[in-house]
């Protein structure tokens, strides 16, 4: 077992000593079959949540009425999830309510795919009741039971299933993708936030190429926000294979590029993302225009950020166009300023130095120095810009 396993093991043990059964169960059993890193901990019981809470001295109740516990034992934090069964479903993504059950076999029935169902024992025993170990070794995608139902129930787990083949590089089983492609139309009933964080994922995974090729063949597209051309959407697939993006700010991008947006910031806006993360994409698709009409200037640089020229110059790599890495780093060695801030006077000093009254002259003059000082034309120093300010007013007088 890993160690983050071995950490968690008195917590399985303890919870069997108290007369109920537990396991690791999810994503995590399923990494460490595939050697894979894992990152969080889950854990099975069938004790119900209280019966948890009397094992236990230290719980915080995060999601009691699902049947999880929080767990804070030998220095970690661990979910404890009773077993359960889910009635009707609403909005396609949420159960009505969820009943506490004993078995551990009706639990992993509402798995979504048979590589997320398995439990492991404290002994290292891997509990597989649908057929999931096979399923990992001929590296396929199968939901659990009936695909249609699992859907039906959670139509997030369209997207999840697009994710796994391009974090896994696994084929959808033939039932599983039909499926998938039958239910497609639900996605439009999810929140657009759940999605972005699926589809970011993905496109981020190593094999995004296969996930997003499976995004194309189920037509999913029509149903998020600005993805309806499914030819611009398919020029992401020119790429070389074997291409990874660098980050998310890459990947979304170079796709918003493709569909025609020349600022992120509209299309983005649909996704509900956070401002941040669109101004980051917006300065991408600046840099990118920019770089299609010639080499990246000081100016763009400064406005930009390296990052974004960065990007766009290993997008221009990716497709076999001509590029600069060297001419961006010497732009960035050049550069004397960052920011406005990092302008050896204030626009205060200098009015307070030459009588100038607030106004729009002392902005235009401030904003005259700072372009000067990216270009490499004026040095950062209050001598050399007290100097360039003098002979700016002289040769406003002579106007």
């Amino acid at each position: 077992m890993p160690a983050e396993f071995e950490k968690a093991l008195p917590i399985l043990q303890k919870i069997r000593n108290s007369g109920y059964e537990a396991y690791f169960v999810g994503g995590s059993v399923r990494d460490v079959l595939l050697n894979r890193h894992i990152h969080d901990v889950d854990i099975a019981t069938s004790a119900y949540p209280a019966e948890t809470k009397q094992i236990f001295e230290h719980t915080i109740d995060i999601g009691i009425e699902h049947g999880t516990v929080l767990v804070l034992e030998n220095g970690g934090e661990y979910e404890v999830t009773t077993f359960r069964t889910e009635d009707v479903y609403v909005d396609y993504r949420r159960p009505s309510h969820v009943n506490f059950v004993r078995q551990l076999s009706e639990d992993l029935l509402r798995r979504d795919f048979t590589i997320n169902a398995f439990a492991l024992a404290d002994d290292g025993n891997v509990i597989d009741l649908h057929g999931g170990l096979v399923d990992l070794e001929a590296q396929v995608l199968r939901a659990v039971g009936n695909p249609s139902e699992r859907f039906n129930e959670d139509a997030l787990r369209i997207m999840r299933g697009l994710r796994f083949a391009a974090v896994l590089n696994f084929d959808l089983e033939s039932k599983t993708f039909a499926s998938m492609k039958e239910h497609a139309n639900l996605l439009s009933k999810i929140s657009i936030e759940r999605i972005f964080i699926e589809l970011d994922k993905l496109l981020t995974a190593d094999f995004w190429q296969k996930g997003f090729r499976e995004l194309l063949a189920i037509e999913a597209y029509p149903y998020l926000p600005g993805f309806t051309d499914k030819t611009a959407l398919a020029h992401l697939l020119a790429l070389p294979a074997g291409f990874k993006f660098t980050n998310s700010v890459q990947s979304w991008g170079y796709l918003a590029y493709q569909l025609g947006y020349r600022d992120g910031k509209f299309l983005l806006k649909k996704w509900k993302v956070s401002r941040d993360f669109s101004t980051a994409v917006s300065k991408f698709l600046s840099a990118y225009d920019k770089r299609l009409k010639g080499d990246f200037s000081s100016e763009d640089l400064y406005n930009l950020g390296k990052s974004s020229l960065t990007l766009v110059e290993e997008m221009f790599a990716a497709q076999n166009l001509e590029t600069n890495f060297e001419h961006i780093s010497v732009l960035d060695v050049q550069l004397q300023i960052r920011t406005r801030k990092d302008i050896a006077v204030s626009a205060g000093q200098i009015m307070t130095e030459f009588g100038i009254q607030p106004g729009p002259q002392i902005g235009q003059l401030f904003h005259q120095i700072e372009l000067e000082i990216v270009k490499g034309q004026l040095q950062n120093t209050p001598q050399e810009i007290f100097n360039y300010v003098k002979g700016y007013h002289k040769h406003g007088d002579n106007d």
